[in-house]
Order: C-alpha cells, then structure tokens, then sequence
C-alpha cells in the first residue's frame, strides 16, 4: 500500500473524522439529556384527591385537583363540602409541604381560606384555616380512575318512585316531601331525599317540575350534582351552574330548559366518570368525563356505589317517573 503525504491524511480526517467525532458528540449530549429527564419525575402532588375535613366533629366532603402549568408551576381546582369547584391560581411548594389560599364562596365571613398539606404516595393530610380564622384537619387519599374496560350489560328497569308513597326513600333531615297524585313533591325548602338503593354504573329517567326561581339537583351515587334549576326567568349562573350542567364543571352544550312550571326530563347515563345528559329530548352533554365530587356530596368515596339524591334544600320542586336501569 503506497504511503499518503502528511497533507493527503489531514484532508481525509477533516472529510470523515470531525463529522464522525461531532456525531458521537451530539448522541452522548443526547444520551445525557433524555437521562436528566427520566430523572425529572412529577411531584406525587398532581393528581386528584377525595377529601374529608373534620370540621366541628362533623366528617365534610371536598374534593382537590392539582396539576402542572408550564414548566414548574402548579395550579388547581378545589371544592368544598357546598359550592361549586373554584380554581386555584398558585400551589406553592415549600419544605417538603404544599398550600394555596382561595377567597369564600358561599361561606360567611371576608379572609380567605388557607390550606398546608404534605403527600406521601396515595395519601394527602393537612390543615385548613376557616373563613372564621379556626383551623381544621384534612385528610384524603387519591381519588379512583373509575376507567371502564367493558361495554356495560344493562339490567332491568326499576321504579324507584312508585307513585303512591315514599317507601324506598329517606330524608337527611326533618321531611317536608309528600305524594300527591303521583307526584313526588317538597313544598318548600328542607331536607333532601335519598334513595335506600345505591348504584355503580346506570341510566336513569326522570321528570321534574320547578317553580319560578326554584332550584334543586340530582345528585349521582350521591357525589356528582346535575343541575335543576330556572334558568330562563331566575337570577343569572355561570353556564357551569346552569340547568343541565355538572354543576360547577360540565356545562350544556345547548339550553334546553323550558319555562317554570312546564314538565321537563331528563336522562342520564353514568358510566364511570363518563356521562351524558339528554335533557328534553336533546343530547347536551355526551360521554364527558366528571372531575370530581360537586358541592352538598353526601361523601368523598368516590369508588364506592352510591345513591339518587334529591336536593330539597333550594325551593319547591316536583318529581316524577323516576326509573332507573343498573348495570349488571
């Protein structure tokens, strides 16, 4: 093999060596990179988290999303036990802790609520600083997926208003409801009604009648509020809070409301945390996923089966053909 000059063995070094060199420059930056970010890892604090404050002896349902806004920066929504979910513009982290701060709602009093809590793995515990300025203790755990791998197998009908009396049903307090005509009715404002029966995944009719500026709810497994409400002739609502909505979360997609004291239905499919909501004959909500619990849950076990609830806490209102389908 004949020798090459000097110069003949500089060009073929700058022709394959330095592109060769720079390659294996750039793989290990590469390398180095995708390693630093497998090591970023998510702080165990995003998520969804069911809440329960202890509050005066008295167990409360709330319930906490937080999740990542950019590069770093967390934010949230929360819902107490009443009111609907508010956002959370900072959860600050600091020492191993958390907190953020939210202005009352519905609650009494001026300063705001002030919340610090640690996570460790599925479990959330802190404190929560009242409107009244008393502390309180939380604790949580992260709240169920409740991802369906299977097309539902629907069951039978069951009547769950017989249309004579109240058997199968119960108050949360002093009972105002009465059967009248076929008609499951409160007259006005007092406790809500129950269903003895709970329920996991299902499809349920119902009707119902309001009057002019009344408002209640159905309240699905007894955690997630549809809104019963007179929209068209009451005060104002943010379109979350409006009829047909989730409230505080999903809104219709189409106002569908009639005027006060004309028959109205619903029917609804809960699938999961999947739901949709045909009111009056219209689709306005379709296979759209419930975050959490809405405010005046019965309790924050979000993976557990449930009752129909009523809210008779907000006005008159009228109920009938209440018919429920459970999956198998």
């Amino acid at each position: 093999m004949k020798n090459l000059p000097l110069s003949g063995i500089k060009r073929i070094c700058r022709v394959i060596c330095v592109p060769v060199i720079l390659s294996l420059g750039f793989l290990t930056a590469a390398k180095i990179t995708h390693a630093q970010a497998k090591m970023i890892k998510d702080p165990d604090v995003i998520g969804r988290w069911d809440i329960t404050m202890d509050k005066g002896g008295k167990s409360l349902p709330s319930w906490l999303e937080v999740q990542k806004s950019g590069t770093h920066t967390l934010i949230g929504r929360f819902t107490y036990a009443f009111g609907s979910a508010r956002p959370i513009s900072e959860v600050k982290p600091h020492d191993g802790k958390y907190s953020f701060s939210i202005p009352p709602q519905w609650e009494e009093g001026t300063r705001n609520m002030d919340f610090e809590f640690d996570v460790n793995g599925d479990v959330i515990k802190g404190t929560m600083v009242y409107t009244d300025g008393v502390t309180y203790n939380f604790t949580g755990v992260r709240a169920p997926l409740l991802a369906r791998s299977k097309t539902p197998v629907w069951g039978q009908p069951i009547k769950l208003f017989n249309g004579k009396d109240m058997k199968g049903w119960h108050t949360d307090g002093t009972n105002q409801w009465v059967v009248e005509s076929g008609i499951l009715s409160s007259k006005h404002s007092g406790a809500n009604l129950i269903s003895d029966q709970t329920f996991t995944d299902f499809k349920l009719h119902v009707e119902f009648r309001y009057q002019q500026g009344s408002n209640s709810g159905i309240y699905l497994r007894g955690r997630y509020e549809v809104q019963v409400i007179d929209t068209k002739s009451g005060e104002p609502e943010p379109i979350n809070n409006q009829f047909s909505a989730v409230y505080g979360f999903l809104p219709p997609n189409k106002m569908m409301a009639k005027d006060p004291g004309e028959w109205q239905s619903y029917d609804i499919t809960l699938v999961g945390r999947l739901v949709t909501i045909v009111a009056n004959g219209t689709t306005v909500i379709s296979r759209q996923e419930i975050p959490g619990i809405t405010g005046g849950a019965i309790n924050s076990k979000e993976g557990e089966p449930g009752p129909i609830l009523f809210q008779g806490d907000h006005g008159p209102i009228d109920y009938r053909n209440i018919v429920i389908t459970p999956a198998k």
